[in-house]
């Protein structure tokens, strides 16, 4: 059933609130976290990039359903930016998961029966005050 992890169908959501940060670090503080087939997307072929992403989700659903049949997410991933080379010497772009953290347990079993995001349950604490919002990671289990 390992056909089932690439994304088999699309899938629509409101996001309500997301935060990313991205941080450039030395390559060679991130290099080891690659497999071989990928590459650092590099800036003066010294600095690659991760990223930390939080968002809030409302009404995450497969693509064309109702709003009613959707469910509301907290999700954090933690991304480095890369490159891939095809065999045709194409040079694509993109993002390679290194964690996927949510709130709700159904999150875990639905996203990592269609993905390879691999989401992890973790205890998130989100306090909202006007022009400020904290995020507090109280524990991971895996």
């Amino acid at each position: 059933m390992e056909f089932l992890k690439n994304h088999p169908f699309a899938v629509e959501a409101f996001f309500e609130r997301s935060l990313v940060l991205t941080y450039a670090v030395p390559k060679e503080a991130i290099q080891k976290l690659l497999p071989e087939c990928l590459e650092l997307d590099l800036l003066h072929d010294r600095w690659g990039f991760v990223a930390a992403a939080f968002v809030q989700t409302k009404h995450l659903r497969p693509k064309g359903f109702p709003t009613f049949m959707g469910n509301d997410f907290f999700l954090i991933g933690f991304r480095i930016f890369v490159r891939y080379r095809t065999s045709a010497n194409k040079n694509l772009r993109g993002l390679y998961i290194l964690r996927s953290e949510t709130d709700k347990r159904k999150m875990v079993a639905i996203g990592n029966t269609f993905t390879h995001y691999n989401y992890v349950h973790t205890d998130i604490a989100q306090h909202i005050d006007v022009g400020q919002t904290n995020y507090t990671v109280e524990k991971v289990r895996h």
